[in-house]
């Protein structure tokens, strides 16, 4: 019997342990944002970018170095070539010349060839060019990091809005089952009449659907959260429903990653515009050549196959004399380009000053209304308890409860709006900022 006991106990142990694992985990946003910036595959890909980009900037400059290639050629000649002799060399009249066939049927060569810039303006300028391009998206890649940061705390302040959401929905139904109890008593007293009873059933059947509708919105909302944040879209997750209106704080305008991305845009522009203008300048290269050559023969009166060496070492330069305008063209096309990043360039800031004065002034606005709408919630239940208490002394009618009841309800909504608005205010003042990710 003691033994049975004892395995009861175990077992009912167990029990509580595995309910107690497969709770989901509480996750804060601090939690989920850290995960995302690990996890997120958006994220990775760009950072991927990064490392393509800084392979290409390497690629630029190894263009610096001595280029070395190897070749190799044999050619069998079924036909000796002709050349033309002069007859004045052996003595014959000027202006008179003889076919006569040179060479050998078989002609082999190999060679090692080197090539190395001394001074290519192209190549210099083309690894300042790739510099800026693996700057600009290294800042792409912190962009990324701060849509990330958006995405996810907008997902989570979501989350969080529609739990609150649920959480007055929920005591809303206590209230409007209170109150089809004390309805159906009065109904059953004759007090109250069955339109009355079917008025707070239909109220409580419309809060039902809504809480329905609530939490198939919060499910999706919590997968959409946990494919950003790099969750498995089965594991369990839950959020931290308080909102936490952070200490005030003063945000300096300053420059933003779209800003400064398209600073590096304006500087990429006017690098490849002094590129095409420096096109025009000689290019000078060290060149050199080591090999040997042969020379097979294999008819009478004697066969051979001789081999000669050859080498060279010498400077090769080129100087670009005219290209049929296209490069005038070109010259044109990229000063364009340069005024409209410039013009890009003002519109940002511009834009950024007015997302920032409207932010500051929506949280403002936002975080008085919301303790405004703190107390009016408070009044309004404490209404709605006094006429509930006074409906059932015969001093207060159905209406006067329903107008109580939808008088809390419009609070609690209203302060949902304006912790959405100030959430939604503090992340573009952020944003507009460039503080995002401090």
């Amino acid at each position: 019997m003691l033994v049975n006991t004892h395995k009861q106990l175990l077992i009912t142990f167990l029990i509580l342990l595995i309910g107690w694992s497969a709770e989901a985990q509480v996750w804060t946003l601090d939690q989920s944002l850290d995960s995302a910036l690990q996890y997120n595959r958006s994220l990775e890909m760009a950072k991927n970018q990064v490392s393509a980009a800084n392979l290409k900037h390497d690629e630029s400059k190894s263009q610096l170095l001595p280029k070395l290639m190897a070749s190799g050629d044999y050619r069998y000649f079924t036909e000796i070539p002709y050349q033309f002799l002069p007859q004045a060399a052996f003595g014959g009249p000027e202006g008179t010349y003889n076919p006569v066939q040179f060479g050998v049927p078989h002609n082999f060569s190999a060679n090692l060839s080197l090539k190395m810039p001394i001074y290519d303006a192209q190549i210099l300028s083309g690894i300042k060019i790739s510099e800026t391009y693996q700057e600009m998206t290294d800042l792409q890649r912190f962009r990324t990091e701060e849509q990330v940061y958006l995405d996810v705390s907008h997902l989570y302040y979501n989350a969080q809005i529609l739990k609150n959401q649920l959480i007055f929905l929920q005591q809303n139904q206590g209230n409007g089952q209170k109150l089809e109890r004390n309805t159906r008593l009065l109904y059953e007293q004759k007090l109250a009449s069955g339109t009355d009873l079917d008025k707070v059933m239909l109220q409580n059947q419309q809060l039902a659907s809504q809480v329905l509708r609530l939490e198939n919105q919060y499910l999706i909302v919590i997968q959409q959260l946990k494919l950003n944040i790099g969750l498995s879209l089965e594991r369990e997750f839950e959020i931290d429903p308080e909102i936490l209106l952070g200490e005030e704080q003063i945000f300096d305008a300053g420059m933003t990653s779209d800003f400064r991305i398209q600073e590096l845009k304006e500087k990429a522009v006017s690098q490849e515009l002094r590129a095409l203008k420096q096109s025009k300048i000689p290019s000078l290269n060290l060149i050199g050549n080591y090999g040997t050559t042969g020379f097979g023969y294999g008819g009478a009166p004697e066969s051979f196959l001789k081999f000669y060496p050859v080498s060279f070492i010498g400077a090769q330069v080129s100087f670009p004399v005219f290209n049929g305008t296209i490069t005038t063209k070109r010259i044109k096309q990229k000063e364009l380009e340069l005024t409209n990043a410039f013009i890009q360039k003002s519109l940002i800031q511009d834009q950024n000053l007015v997302q920032y004065q409207s932010a500051t002034l929506q949280q403002k606005t936002a975080e008085s209304q919301i303790l405004t709408l703190q107390s009016q919630i408070k009044l309004a239940e404490s209404i709605y308890a006094k006429t509930l208490l006074q409906q059932q002394e015969g001093l207060a009618t159905l209406t006067d409860i329903l107008l109580a009841d939808n008088a809390i309800r419009d609070s609690q909504q209203q302060y949902l709006n304006a912790l959405v608005d100030y959430l939604k205010a503090t992340l573009e003042l952020k944003k507009s900022t460039g503080t995002l990710l401090n």
